[in-house]
């Protein structure tokens, strides 16, 4: 998972593109880099292998000035080559005038690289990135668009398959970066007189709130004095541009005097729940963030299919409990992955609910794509307004959980079942398999909910006692019947590989299903 980050404004660009590379640094990555434009008509370009000291330290040794107010950067998980300096972004052109950084995959690059190589292109990385580059220069030199820059990117990105962001710069122009997106995340940051990109708000959280999510197969061009948008024929898109604002501030991306983000994240749950439950209950009603559905609509739905991925796939285990408890409908759950290769059997009466931290999920992204070709409802859980997957459903319910940065879920798969909770009641609001006075009690239990997790953590002390107690144990059994079993899932997958024992003793017959608490 690649991070990419850009910058035209007023700034010391190799500060800024620096700082936004540490701040995406949690997605991983094996190498980094950076061009910039020095407006005399050269671009400065370092990369290296390996942490991002590496590349300051070879920028310090250069003896290179690195001064510019335009430049982009790139923190690489190798797909094609190995990781390597070579292989490292950004990647030139023969002239040195082009560069480019790449997340994602370009499906045909064997094709292309050899139409290149026949026409004399010699390739310096063994990337599938350095296709785009040379395609854009040459179609930019001598091709239908000589000239014509966004012109030369819009050509080219039309010709690749694959799913992909792409962002460019020239030498020649300076003081403009333009970028392309298919099906990788790709915001837009909008300041004073400045303007970022980034694969995360979080590359540009420390100058603005204000941003756009780029659309499928879009292309943004961004200036220091604002951004346009056109789809890949170069048709003007930018008065569809949906500007958001980012709900959560630096200080929530940052440690925050914790030694680790993960143990800053734990102690977040409480305020996660809590703020995913705001104003989701008003004048006696659960109420959605985006709804375009009718109650009608939901009345309509006989079969309900959850699809997530990861630990979103864990939380839809405990929404398969909730909704049939809530609603008397029968509940798959599915991995996004699977889901439309199986050809499950979808219609109009069919509601998916679809799992997603990021909202860019590709497999989820591609099952309600499916869905929604089938016909079916189409509902989101997401963390992150503004991105693909709310964009393209039929409702959404937004957690607000904020970045997470450890890598194991915390906060974020609370919140998560929160909100799956929270769409079994409106569920059962709409088809009248619960009273008024019920969905009420049930959502006043749910509010309950922060406090509870606040007196599990303030026990923190005894855990890690415990914790390292059995650190070195070869084997644990985590046990667990009815909803417990899909905690203790989610346990298990936190940690090493440790064996589940699902007690087979039969539940009392007066024993509720209702979700466990």
């Amino acid at each position: 998972m690649c991070g990419i980050v850009g910058y035209v404004g007023h700034r010391d660009a190799l500060s800024v593109v620096l700082e936004a590379l540490r701040r995406l640094e949690y997605r991983g990555y094996d190498s980094a880099g950076v061009a910039l434009a020095d407006g005399n008509g050269g671009l400065l370009v370092q990369r290296k292998a390996g942490r991002l000291a590496n590349l300051e330290s070879a920028i310090a040794e250069s003896g290179e000035s690195f001064a510019a107010t335009t430049g982009m950067g790139h923190t690489r998980w190798a797909t094609h080559g190995a990781p390597t300096d070579r292989n490292a972004h950004p990647h030139q052109d023969a002239t040195g005038k082009v560069a480019v950084v790449h997340n994602g995959i370009i499906e045909n690059f064997a094709v292309l690289r050899a139409e290149l190589e026949s026409a004399g292109v010699e390739f310096a990385s063994d990337t599938d990135s350095e296709v785009a580059v040379h395609l854009v220069s040459r179609q930019f030199e001598s091709g239908d668009t000589a000239g014509d820059f966004v012109a030369s990117v819009q050509s080219v990105v039309r010709r690749l398959e694959g799913h992909f962001t792409l962002v460019f710069s020239h030498a020649d122009d300076p003081g403009t970066i333009v970028a392309a997106r298919r099906s990788t995340p790709l915001v837009v940051g909008i300041g004073d007189g400045e303007m970022f990109l980034g694969s995360d708000v979080a590359a540009f959280i420390e100058y603005t709130r204000d941003a756009v999510e780029l659309g499928q197969d879009q292309v943004v061009v961004i200036t220091a004095d604002g951004y346009r948008i056109t789809d890949f024929e170069g048709n003007d898109d930018t008065g569809n541009a949906r500007v958001f604002t980012i709900d959560w501030d630096l200080s929530a991306a940052e440690k925050g005097g914790y030694e680790y983000f993960m143990l800053k994240e734990i102690a977040e749950q409480p305020a996660a729940v809590s703020d995913t439950l705001l104003g989701h209950f008003d004048l006696d009603r659960i109420v959605l963030d985006e709804q375009r559905l009718s109650d009608q609509e939901l009345r309509d739905i006989d079969k309900v299919f959850v699809v997530a991925c990861g630990t979103a796939f864990h939380s839809g285990l405990l929404a398969k409990y909730a909704i049939e408890h809530w609603t008397r409908l029968p509940v798959e759950i599915e991995l996004a992955s699977e889901f439309r290769y199986r050809d499950p059997v979808l219609d109009r009466s069919t509601l998916v609910v679809a799992i997603s931290q990021s909202g860019e999920t590709a497999d989820t992204l591609e099952a309600v794509r499916h869905a929604k070709e089938q016909k079916a409802k189409v509902l989101a859980v997401c963390n992150t307004n503004g991105s693909q997957i709310p964009r393209e459903c039929d409702a959404v319910l937004y957690t607000r959980a904020g970045p997470e940065i450890g890598v194991a879920a915390t906060k974020t798969f609370l919140a998560q079942v929160t909100a799956n909770y929270i769409v079994g009641l409106a569920l059962a609001q709409a088809r009248g398999t619960k009273y008024p006075d019920e969905v009420a009690r049930e959502y006043h239990e749910l509010e309950a909910m922060p406090e509870l997790i606040e007196r599990v953590i303030s026990q923190m002390d005894p855990v890690a006692d415990l914790a390292r107690q059995y650190a070195q144990s070869s084997s644990i059994l985590f046990l667990g019947a009815m909803s417990a079993t899909r905690w203790r899932s989610k346990a298990r997958s936190s940690s090493r590989n440790w064996p589940i024992c699902t007690p087979r003793a039969s539940r009392p017959a007066s024993s509720s299903t209702a979700p466990s608490r």
